[in-house]
């Protein structure tokens, strides 16, 4: 028999999550898949298995190494796992656009005009995105 680990588990020992209830929870919320499958906290795990996790924002795909049944350190975590996953985005991406900094009070009319037009054209510039992702010409 080969060996074989929970999902949940593996996740939490090589340091992906933080905490093996929160590993659980991605589970069963349905943001962790094993070789293009939703995957439940109990799925067993085995090398060469495909696992793809969406946390933060982001999704991670790795591919299993080695099992572990216990967190181990960041160096030995490294060695269980190949990852795959697209870089991060920019953090420039990252930041929202169009917010005020907390107590600056109430807009005023110039300030919101020129918060409708920074998000105005953020969306056209989403949209214009999406259309080039989905092949539609310019």
């Amino acid at each position: 028999m080969t060996e074989q680990v929970r999902v949940d588990v593996w996740l939490w020992s090589v340091r992906l999550l933080k905490t093996r209830s929160v590993a659980s929870n991605a589970c069963r919320a349905g943001h962790v898949r094993v070789n293009d499958e939703r995957a439940k906290p109990a799925t067993p795990v085995r090398p060469g298995d495909e696992i793809r996790l969406r946390h933060d924002g982001r999704e991670r795909i790795v591919i299993v190494e080695r099992i572990v049944r216990k967190r181990v350190g960041a160096p030995i975590a490294q060695e269980c796992l190949i990852d795959k996953s697209p870089p991060p985005p920019p953090r420039e991406a990252l930041i929202p656009i169009g917010l005020r900094e907390r107590g600056a009070g109430r807009p005023t009319k110039r300030d919101r005009r020129e918060l409708d037009r920074l998000r105005a054209l953020n969306q056209s510039r989403v949209a214009h995105d999406l259309d080039l992702e989905l092949g539609e010409s310019e």
